[in-house]
């Protein structure tokens, strides 16, 4: 057995049976290895960033790793930005890159490079370069490991070409999931003061206590003591919709979120960290905690947060049922076709059990408060802010859960990082709805020009956030890689060509063209 046969033999023993990939010569073993472990799916990416986010989407839905495969130091440098994602949203990812044979390193070719200091940008945890095919395995076994966490982490294994080749190796048993820590009583003590305190307490949640149990206790403590509730703004996957407890995000907007937690004495966090700016602002603080409120850690990323809110409900005496979110819909739009309408046409069509990927920005505003009274479903957010995660996140997510429909809410800038996105949901044959926003402009930074201060923006200024001249004809890209797609042009038209989408097996995709909102 050579190092490519033994690493995915490991994996699959780790529970690891699925790898999106984009590979290169230094990779071909490993690719060749796929068809003697037929239990590994690889799955193919026409880019890396595809590739990573893909790995990222089926992670968060999947609960449990996907390898990626990346092509030595510029493959890796290509799927960067959405492993800067993942690592942000503590996605377990095995990321396997490949690298130029041992000996053949000391000549410089073309393609070397330094793929640990890449790969540590993404991968701080854990990085580990493996040396010879007797060690494959147990290396294997250990990125596994390191990938479980808790919390969740991109694990980098570099493989060389020659470790891939050669024979001599054998596969280890495989990697089990490490269960996560118990928080300490002390700080659940210390949260249950704050909530008997009388004075106003907030929690805001992330991470694994956005998922129902977690919520359902969340409720529980909001209800008999009447904290504020609170979730980050970008949590890596919600359940959310009628029958589930209704959580409030924190605003992007700086001045939005200080108002949200304005007042506040007491802020107890739960697999979430204290709120901070996006960005830095001319005057404005970038720590949004407000003076004076103390904050309580009841559970960190690493932490069983759903124990732990369990010990705390008991601690408060919070034994009673919380609200939930109605189940309501908006009527189905009619009208002109505007950001709002196609987020009311989504609220108002949308599946049980669906996963949406939310790469909307501006455009997507409406789309939060149009669905939560929708049938219950998983939101999925763009969590470390780099776009061109949206898609494939979708990629993932449909491959993670083949029996739920997926839709994919993109705004048209972000579209055009990982458009070939949409080769993949045709080749494999997911069942993914995209709703691309076409407001042809960068609108989130037409709004920041100014709020940086910024205050010329004159027409070259502008023009460096406009992306039309040529208008982007998405209805032609899609089609041109294999997806059926619409351009409605109107409310109503537009419900029912989503509502079509929706119920046909298969990729979909409409376009929205609509108005600027900046």
């Amino acid at each position: 057995m050579n190092g490519g046969q033994a690493l995915i033999r490991t994996l699959v023993n780790s529970g690891v049976d699925v790898c999106f990939m984009n590979p290169g010569t230094s990779e071909m073993h490993f690719v060749a290895a796929l068809d003697d472990v037929p239990e590994m799916r690889g799955v193919l990416g026409l880019f890396e960033g595809v590739v990573t986010g893909a790995a990222d989407g089926y992670a968060r839905m999947a609960d449990k790793p996907a390898a990626t495969l990346l092509h030595l130091g510029p493959g890796l440098g290509n799927g960067v930005a959405n492993l800067h994602n993942a690592r942000k949203a503590k996605t377990p990812i095995v990321n396997i890159v490949g690298d130029h044979a041992t000996y053949h390193k000391q000549y410089d070719a073309q393609l070397e490079s330094d793929i640990e200091s890449i790969a540590r940008n993404v991968s701080p945890g854990f990085v580990r370069w493996c040396k010879e095919p007797a060690h494959v395995g147990e290396d294997a076994v250990e990125t596994v490991r390191a990938a479980y966490g808790p919390p969740g982490q991109v694990a980098t294994l570099i493989l060389p070409a020659d470790v891939s080749w050669t024979e001599g190796a054998a596969p280890a048993d495989g990697a089990k999931r490490p269960p996560r820590r118990e928080a300490s009583s002390e700080n659940v003590e210390l949260a249950a003061k704050a909530l008997r305190s009388g004075e106003p307490t907030g929690i805001l949640i992330g991470g694994s206590a956005c998922r129902r149990d977690a919520l359902d206790l969340i409720a529980r403590l909001s209800a008999a003591t009447g904290c504020k509730v609170l979730c980050e703004t970008f949590p890596s996957r919600i359940e959310r919709g009628a029958g589930l407890p209704a959580v409030d995000r924190i605003a992007y907007l700086a001045e939005f979120a200080m108002t949200q937690l304005d007042g506040l004495a007491h802020l107890v966090l739960v697999d979430a960290k204290a709120p901070v700016s996006f960005f830095a602002y001319p005057e404005k603080p970038s720590y949004l905690v407000p003076d004076g409120c103390e904050v309580h850690v009841l559970a960190d990323p690493s932490e069983d947060a759903t124990r732990a809110l369990q010990a705390l409900c008991e601690a408060v005496g919070a034994s009673g049922g919380g609200a939930v979110a109605d189940a309501a819909r908006p009527g189905r739009p009619t009208g002109e076709l505007s950001a709002q309408t196609v987020c009311e046409a989504l609220g108002a069509v949308l599946p049980e059990g669906a996963i949406v990927s939310d790469e909307g920005n501006t455009s997507g505003l409406w789309a939060a408060r149009a669905t939560e009274g929708a049938p219950p479903h998983d939101w999925l957010c763009l969590t470390g802010g780099a776009i061109g995660q949206g898609l494939p996140v979708a990629v993932g997510a449909a491959i993670a859960c083949p029996d739920r429909r997926v839709v994919s809410i993109e705004a048209d800038g972000s579209a055009m990082y990982t458009l070939q996105s949409l080769w993949t949901m045709a080749r494999e044959g997911l069942d993914v709805t995209m709703i691309v926003f076409a407001n042809r402009s960068y609108a989130v930074l037409n709004m920041e020009l100014g709020r940086v201060g910024a205050t010329s923006g004159g027409a070259k200024a502008k023009e460096m956030l406009d992306i039309s001249r040529p208008d982007i004809d998405f209805v032609s890209l899609a089609k041109g890689l294999g997806i059926p797609a619409v351009r409605p042009d109107d409310a109503e038209s537009f419900t029912t060509e989503l509502e079509r989408a929706l119920n046909t097996p298969g990729p979909s995709l409409l376009e929205a063209v609509i108005p600027g909102l900046m």
